[in-house]
């Protein structure tokens, strides 16, 4: 530095406040850059090498926070989104409201592109008064349920279950399955003595359910739905 006062004047502002270099990467970098650059190519500055993987552990900690929060807010806004949707469904007076606040406002608050219910009945090809009731609901032969969610393969029942669709989701969502490509499952238990239903949220987004998705917000919304559905079935 050729200014001798104006060199001064830095030395003595670093003196006061050596945080300012402390907490600057790039400069603390530059810094030792230049040690080893003075203490030549055969010594080892065992310092640096500390401090460079302090520096990357620092780095990855940082990473894994802001993972965290980010993941905190996502399950934050979708556990208030679940919420929302449940309230939603105790609104309704009749059956017949309860499934239009399903396909329209739960719909609407879950952004999701479709919703479904299954139900399983003895009678699927003479109850006109199912089959009056919309598209959101449909009806299936006793047995479907776990089909459809096994992939007809058997094997252990989940309560809930996230995939991309399959061929044969054309049953359950009709000419919409032609740009459904997620969805996820629900399994629901009306009680004992009663046939199985199902609630499937379908998705056009291939990622938006994936098997590797936590489900605990989902089994919730199952059991509050199982819980008003039962009301309509008493």
């Amino acid at each position: 530095m050729s200014d001798p006062a104006l060199a001064d004047a830095l030395r003595e502002k670093i003196i006061s406040d050596p945080e300012v270099i402390l907490e600057d990467r790039d400069l603390m970098r530059a810094l030792i850059a230049a040690n080893e650059r003075a203490m030549g190519a055969n010594i080892v500055d065992l310092r640096g090498i500390a401090m460079q993987r302090l520096e990357e552990r620092l780095d990855r900690l940082e990473d894994t926070h802001r993972s965290v929060i980010a993941a905190a807010y996502e399950n934050l806004a979708g556990t208030t989104q679940i919420h929302r949707a449940v309230l939603k469904l105790l609104d309704p007076t009749d059956f017949e409201a309860f499934l239009n606040v399903l396909h329209s406002d739960v719909a609407e608050i879950l952004r999701l592109d479709s919703i479904r219910l299954v139900l399983e009945t003895m009678q699927t090809q003479h109850d006109p008064v199912l089959r009056s009731l919309g598209e959101v609901l449909r009806v299936a032969e006793p047995g479907f349920i776990d089909a459809y969610m096994t992939a007809g393969r058997g094997g252990q029942l989940r309560p809930v279950v996230l995939r991309q669709t399959l061929p044969e989701a054309a049953t359950v969502y009709g000419e919409a399955a032609e740009w459904i490509r997620s969805e996820a499952l629900m399994r629901l238990d009306f009680g004992p003595g009663r046939l199985p239903g199902l609630l499937v949220m379908g998705a056009q987004d291939p990622q938006q359910f994936k098997p590797s998705q936590g489900t605990d917000l989902l089994g919730f919304f199952a059991g509050a739905f199982e819980r008003a559905m039962r009301r309509w079935l008493a």
